[in-house]
């Protein structure tokens, strides 16, 4: 198969088999920056999905929220947790502080209502497994909001290398770097290790790593990391990370993450008949321009810039309709916490640590 075949059609939606009837009633939990600006308009703009309940810490502050999405229904946390209006909702999608994440979902599937929630899924696997058991119980759908692995450019690159086309992957190199203090005050929550759960890793660096890990479409085996933090603000959170993960075939990953560096984010595959790299994979809404180069050919892709949060609004919806099981689910969201606690071991012993 050519390399020109991988990018017609290059936003299909190989995961769609049918076009299902009606729409998910969606409660978002936590109506920060990222639920404004890019869930609930993704949300409003999806196909399967809609929001009918907002539940915030400030439900009169939340009002020109409320209206400008249509929104008839907010209530705060605690009214949430008791069940009210609980009929006007079957699902919800969690975007609060990441330790509180297992609190709001475990009541949500207490109720039979559908989880699609922030990543990470929680602080440690303790915590997130006690999601992930609440939902299996409550037979309900549980997906963790990998958004990256509905964009278009990161699902053709996995299939350029499943199907070989650049070898055997031996090395993936991945950077995301975001200046946290440009868009967020000294005492956001993102720097608190109790709510947080970590820093750059936590937060930025998470995103290679289950990227990498979508890809290669395997777990990392055993990893050696280091953090540093300078500057005073991020006293109690890593500044900077970098990481290496072994995966089963002698394929090593080499990652980095900062929330102190200019926004910048990168992804490359080498392998051993070609290579192949994203600009920008983590950056949001930006052109995700792919190069591939396979023997002595070599093909640049320039294509439009697509919303991953509508897409995964739209297959989180694709999968409660459907009774479809999401590919990033909880054991996925799991698996990364485990990770992340390989990483931040490794760097405090100054050891290769391996996963089991």
């Amino acid at each position: 198969m050519g390399l020109e075949s991988y990018f017609e059609n290059f936003a299909r939606r190989e995961w769609q088999k049918t076009d299902p009837d009606g729409t998910v009633r969606i409660a978002t939990v936590g109506i920060g920056g990222f639920a404004r600006n890019r869930a609930l308009p993704a949300i409003e703009a999806s196909t399967y999905c809609e929001t009918t309940v907002l539940v915030t810490g400030s439900p009169d502050s939340s009002a020109e929220t409320a209206d400008e999405f249509g929104v008839e229904t907010v209530i705060d946390y605690d009214e949430f947790l008791d069940g009210r209006v609980a009929d006007a909702y079957d699902a919800v999608y969690i975007a609060t502080p990441n330790a509180t994440h297992s609190r709001y979902a475990v009541s949500a599937a207490e109720r039979g209502k559908h989880v699609i929630c922030e990543k990470p899924l929680e602080t440690t696997v303790r915590r997130a497994r006690t999601v992930i058991d609440a939902c299996r119980d409550a037979d309900v759908t549980l997906m963790t909001a990998y958004r990256l692995q509905l964009e278009p450019s990161v699902r053709r690159t996995r299939e350029l290398i499943r199907d070989g086309v650049i070898g055997d992957v031996v090395q993936i190199h991945a950077g995301f770097s975001n200046p946290l203090l440009e868009h967020a005050g000294p005492q956001t929550w993102r720097l608190d290790p109790d709510l947080a759960g970590g820093g750059a890793l936590v937060d930025l660096g998470i995103y290679p790593l289950n990227t990498i890990r979508f890809l290669l479409e395997c777990d990392p085996i055993a990893v050696t990391a280091t953090t540093h933090s300078v500057e005073v603000p991020f006293a109690n959170v890593d500044e900077h990370v970098a990481f290496q993960a072994e995966f089963p075939g002698a394929v090593t990953a080499s990652c980095t993450a900062s929330y102190n560096a200019h926004a910048s984010s990168g992804l490359r595959a080498v392998g051993t008949e070609g290579m192949v790299s994203v600009s920008s994979p983590f950056g949001g809404v930006v052109p995700h321009d792919i190069y591939v180069e396979c023997g002595d050919v070599g093909m640049e892709y320039r294509g439009a810039p697509s919303d991953e949060v509508i897409e995964e609004f739209d297959y989180f919806g694709y999968c409660v309709l459907t009774g479809t099981e999401p590919e990033p689910n909880g054991e996925d969201g799991l698996r990364d916490i485990a990770t992340v606690e390989a990483i931040y071991e490794a760097a405090a012993s100054e050891r290769r640590i391996e996963i089991d």
